[in-house]
């Protein structure tokens, strides 16, 4: 066996596209000694692996510790049924990721325990499955080592995809000279509205590097982001419809009212128009940002609408019934889930509406059934048929993921990048952005995750062998 090579670290993906997220670590150390980790470990959301939730590729046991880069519940949302099954180590993650973790759990324990009352199974995981998890995790802040065990350190790095959210560079030592370094990006952005970022030490730079690189947007370039949303919504409030605007309750929601907020202030919005703000999970983390529960710039924590309302179930029909122009901004982004399975079927057979999505929509989600069908068709939603006579609209405006040219210019700051491992994509996309890390990029060798496995040394890549966890 050559140098190094009795010291490595296979690196696997058990999510074959976008949701259900989760990176699988085997750590191989020169004496023999082996351990493991994760990172991440989301649900699937996609028809064909909504199944998959309910598997495990590893036993719990043999996990000593996980990481968590960020609290969507495509990272997070199986961390319950984890612990269910036995996981017992450590979760390390964010201050601020620790704190937003538990609403966003509670909530997910609630929506599995209605869909299996629907569906007469008993739900992936419950309540205290959440309380579990949280009493594993630790909050870590940015920039500074966090020793694991005797082999791994960790560090997290800012990151503007969400509040909290962060790379995270994992460290693991075998003896003073051989290190092997992992970056793993998580859903990486750039940049962020409501928070500055803390820069990347300069010396992370120059390590010798493994990056796992997320890739949901590798087929598009910043400067063709579309900004339809404004222009969609005033339309539908000028012909006096309206508009409903389904959006993520941790990020999204926020963005979408800021956006509406600033309408308002340059004049095209009228405070006239009533700004209702439904889903309870998205008003929690609302007036989190509202009141600086978690780290946002001080003058972004006035980003309401002047007129906004928040909804609960006892006023919810009052909204239904009335015939005013107005904004309704409710969860799920997706459309499945929330309040916005009230709204969506109230409104998809009005010809003055708007159902403006502002996200990614899955396979198999309702968001993604009303944008495959044509106007004018039927559409069947929780047993009712209805004639789809609403505008419906996607935008990418919102998306909280870098492009691939923003992506390619932060790949572009390493010096010495041994290998790229692509990830968490459409199985397309993770292809066209590799080919074109491969062109771009000064890296030694370029593969995507997925189907094989990928053993590194503290040199670069040994060798990759087929593997199917799903």
């Amino acid at each position: 066996m050559g140098k190094g090579e009795r010291f490595y670290a296979d690196i696997m993906s058990v999510h074959p596209e976008v949701t259900g997220s989760c990176n699988f670590v085997s750590v191989r150390l020169t004496n023999g000694e082996r351990f493991n980790f994760i990172v991440d470990f989301g649900l699937f959301q996609e028809t064909d692996y909504i199944e998959q939730n309910k598997k495990l590729w590893f036993k719990p046991y043999n996990i000593n510790f996980a990481i968590v880069t960020h609290a969507h519940a495509d990272h997070i949302g199986r961390l319950p049924f984890l612990v269910k099954k036995g996981y017992r180590g450590c979760i390390y993650t964010t201050d601020d990721t620790k704190t937003i973790m538990a609403p966003a759990l509670y909530d997910s324990a609630r929506v599995l325990k209605e869909n299996a009352k629907k569906y007469k199974e008993r739900p992936l995981y419950t309540e205290s499955d959440v309380k579990g998890v949280l009493s594993l995790v630790r909050g870590c802040g940015f920039n500074q080592w966090y020793s694991v065990n005797d082999h791994v350190d960790i560090m997290f790095f800012g990151n503007g995809h969400l509040y909290g959210a962060a790379m995270v560079l994992v460290k693991i030592k075998d003896d003073r000279e051989r290190k092997i370094y992992i970056l793993f990006t998580g859903d990486y952005n750039n940049k962020n509205l409501f928070f500055d970022l803390k820069s990347i030490p300069q010396w992370v730079y120059g390590l010798p590097l493994t990056i796992v690189q997320e890739s949901t947007y590798g087929y598009m370039n910043s400067w063709e982001k579309e900004e339809t949303f404004a222009d969609n919504v005033l339309r539908c409030i000028k012909r006096g419809g309206t508009a409903v605007v389904p959006v993520l309750a941790n990020g999204r929601m926020q963005e979408v009212l800021y956006v509406l907020r600033n309408m308002q202030d340059d004049g095209r919005l009228s405070t006239d128009v009533a700004i209702y703000v439904d889903g309870k999970l998205g008003i929690n983390y609302t007036n989190m940002v509202k009141n600086g529960i978690v780290y946002v710039k001080e003058e972004m924590r006035d980003f309401l609408p002047s007129n906004v309302t928040f909804v609960d179930k006892s006023t919810r029909s009052r909204i239904l019934q009335s015939e005013e122009a107005k904004i309704i901004v409710t969860t799920s982004g997706m459309g499945s889930h929330g309040p916005a399975q009230t709204y969506i079927p109230a409104y998809i057979t009005k010809k003055n509406a708007l159902i403006q999505f502002t996200s990614y929509v899955a396979e198999g989600t309702l968001g993604r059934e009303i944008k495959d069908i044509p106007k004018g068709n039927e559409i069947k939603i929780r047993g009712v048929i209805y004639r789809k006579m609403a505008d419906v609209e996607y935008t990418n405006e919102f998306s909280s993921h870098a492009k691939a040219d923003e992506m390619i210019s932060f790949l572009q700051k390493f010096e010495k990048l041994n290998l790229v491992l692509v990830n968490h994509g459409e199985a397309e996309v993770k292809d066209i952005f590799a080919k074109r890390i491969l062109r771009e990029v000064d890296a030694k060798s370029v593969a995507v995750l997925g189907q094989y496995f990928y053993r590194v040394n503290p040199y670069g890549l040994v060798t990759s062998k087929s593997t199917k966890f799903l």
